[in-house]
């Protein structure tokens, strides 16, 4: 979704086109989020202001420049250094304190296009600019409103009332009272929104200040201090630390990979609240609607547990090849101290005693979207296994049109890979309405899933930048197989089967080392794919779940039409499109359905079905005596583990299918890492 960068430098000199660097790049950071134009406010020289306009200004500080262009961040990039020539900006100009705003944007109300991107303003003179992340549901009344009193509107942007509101507020409190504070205009405006929003201010009328709040929509505050006083020590509160008039630099972003190269120092804006640079100091205060003061807040920084290396591509050519190679790695992060003693430990759930109110549950829901959603399906078959309980899947926005039942004796387990998702996010608070324990699954530290349920599990996958999921979705399934594994941790029958899983997860990142050598052979199969219309994946049992999320991948990135389909309702219709030029995937690895797999390859065979099958080593003469179809062979582990090494196959197809039919790996067309949109 939408992606917010902000950088206010503070008692150090940075050049302006330092500053313009460090603001590209926060975006180049944020671009895997999906986007389809951008756009940067930064100060210009106060003589070089006031000298280029007619009128005089409304306040004293330095007019703001405001770039804003369509397509790729590089058209931005030449787009403002073309502008900069053009108006004769110098870019060597050093400034002491300076706060520049940037953005991606992520079309939902107005097409593409400079004047529905961002900084949206005020109006003329640029006196209050804002960047936006979310949606302004009462947007149109207040549009209404606001143009009663005389503002004109030039977009088609939902964004653009909250900059002319805030220019409402500003001159209606001079009229009235006199000196009005950054902070009070921003309160009032927070007090007329209504939806989900994380929001940065920037005002000539308040030079060198920035204000950051937010409602819903993840905003982070990165602190970097330039002097070594404070290095490697515990930070506690976030003002006391920036209070001290030394050199720094201060962020604000929507995502930790924004930040990550310029400092590990960091805080999650909780809901509510309004951050207030000022003089380098932050001050943060929490918003009530019933209150007509804020209170002041006391919040501690955290440190970043992350690498720059991370978030590069390193050797690689796309993100997402990076990161489906590197799931060894992320798997064993993934279980890195929690496989203990033969038995597995989540400390997420062990605090209160979870893990028993778990097992006294009337049943278990498990509710995502997309990827997240399949990975669930693959874990159900175990969860259900192992701890006794019913288990039902829920799609999210599904959960949400229905209304469907809820109960105070249910579990729901929300799984989100940004821990963002928007329905995902709305079905919590439904979930939480109706009393339900709340469980989170999420690969990020401080998401809002992360912080509204009850108790949880970080899946620890590392920085996902494709926009395709890969690492997150073997990742999270691991950890709902651990789920189950300590939620029936209590049940003697199950002891010798429990054992056997967790042998199987210890030697579970060498298997899939031996399945990513695959590679070549995957890239192989593309290319013969590669001009074909459609693709059909059938499963069943726990391979159900890596059909469908095979096909997805496909979709995704491949912009090919796939389905991934229930192998047991293959006669119930699907069957009718089985020719000898539809290429069909099935996965017949060893488990319970092995055999009714077989009798489904026979059947296809039958029909004269061009077939690729996904089997275990040493089973090609098993699933195809006849040799007359494609076979791909791959480890056994586990059969609840075995949706882990199935996948990697199709994710590599995937990705060799979109690089050889020439689409966009790591940005898919028309989609967005983090939908945080309903």
């Amino acid at each position: 979704m939408c992606g917010i960068f902000a950088y206010l430098n503070y008692n150090v000199s940075r050049e302006r086109r330092y500053i313009l660097e460090v603001l590209f790049n926060g975006l180049r950071r944020l671009e895997y989020r999906g986007y389809d134009s951008s756009g940067i406010a930064l100060d210009a020289d106060v003589t070089s202001a006031c000298g280029s306009s007619a009128a005089a200004p409304a306040y004293a500080g330095a007019a703001p420049l405001v770039f804003r262009q369509e397509g790729k961040i590089e058209n931005l990039v030449r787009s403002v250094y073309s502008e900069v020539d053009e108006k004769d900006v110098n870019l060597d100009t050093a400034f002491n304190v300076h706060a520049g705003i940037a953005h991606t944007r992520w079309a939902t109300h107005g097409v593409p296009a400079p004047r529905n991107s961002h900084p949206q303003s005020s109006g003329a003179g640029d006196e209050f600019l804002v960047v936006h992340n979310g949606i302004i549901t009462n947007y149109e009344v207040l549009k209404e409103t606001l143009i009663r009193h005389g503002f004109t509107f030039e977009s088609d942007t939902d964004t653009e009332v909250i900059p002319k509101l805030a220019k409402f507020v500003f001159d209606k409190a001079h009229d009235e009272e006199g000196d009005v504070t950054f902070s009070q205009v921003v309160m009032e405006v927070m007090r007329q929104l209504e939806g989900a929003y994380a929001l940065i201010f920037k005002s000539p009328h308040y030079p060198n200040e920035l204000i950051a709040c937010k409602r819903g929509s993840t905003l982070i505050l990165g602190v970097n201090e330039l002097s070594d006083h404070n290095s490697g020590k515990p930070f506690h509160d976030v003002k006391t630390l920036t209070a001290n008039g030394k050199p720094k630099e201060l962020f604000f972003s929507s995502d930790l990979c924004a930040i990550v190269e310029h400092t590990k120092n960091y805080l999650v804006i909780e809901d509510n609240e309004i951050v207030h640079i000022k003089d380098g100091s932050v001050s943060i205060l929490k918003f009530g609607h019933d209150k007509e003061k804020p209170a002041s807040v006391q919040r501690a920084l955290s440190v970043l547990e992350m690498e720059v290396e991370q978030i590069k591509k390193g050797s690689y050519d796309h993100f997402m090849q990076k990161e489906i190679h590197e799931q060894p790695h992320s798997l064993t992060t993934t279980m890195r101290g929690r496989l203990k003693d033969s038995g597995v430990l989540l400390g997420g759930l062990k605090e209160k005693e979870y893990l028993k109110t778990i097992r006294r549950s009337r049943r278990v829901v498990f509710i995502g979207c997309g990827t997240s959603y399949n990975a669930a399906l693959a874990a159900r078959p175990i969860v259900e296994e192992l701890t006794g309980i019913p288990v039902t899947m829920e799609v999210a926005s599904d959960l949400l049109d229905r209304q469907g039942p809820i109960y105070r004796e249910d579990t729901a387990v929300f799984v989100s890979q940004s821990g963002e998702t928007a329905d995902t996010l709305l079905a919590l608070d439904y979930a939480l309405e109706n009393g339900a324990l709340c469980v989170g699954i999420t690969n990020t530290v401080g998401s809002t899933l992360s912080r509204r349920t009850h108790c949880g599990v970080h899946i620890n996958a590392g920085c996902e930048i494709g926009v395709a999921s890969t690492k997150a979705y073997t990742s999270q399934i691991v950890v709902m197989v651990m789920l189950a594994l300590a939620v029936g941790s209590d049940q003697i029958s199950t002891q010798a089967r429990r054992q056997t899983i967790i042998s199987g997860l210890s030697s579970l990142p060498s298997n899939v080392s031996e399945v990513l050598k695959l590679d070549s052979e995957m890239k192989e199969l593309a290319s013969s794919l590669i001009d074909s219309e459609s693709l059909l994946m059938f499963g069943r049992g726990y391979n159900y779940a890596t059909a469908l999320e095979g096909a997805l991948k496909v979709k995704e990135v491949a912009l090919m039409h796939s389905e991934g389909m229930l192998a047991g309702e293959m006669k119930h219709g699907p069957l009718a499109l089985v020719d000898e030029n539809l290429p069909i995937i099935v996965i017949a690895t060893r488990d319970a359905c092995f055999s009714k797999q077989q009798s489904v390859i026979q059947q296809l065979l039958s029909r004269k079905g061009r077939l690729i099958v996904m089997c275990s080593k040493g089973d090609t003469s098993a699933v195809c005596p006849s040799g007359s179809c494609r076979v791909i062979e791959v480890p056994e582990v586990a059969d609840c583990l075995q949706p882990v090494i199935n996948i990697i196959p199709l994710q590599l197809l995937a990705y060799h299918l979109t690089v050889l039919r020439g689409f966009d790996v790591d940005q898919p067309r028309n989609l967005a890492k983090s939908v945080t949109t309903q």
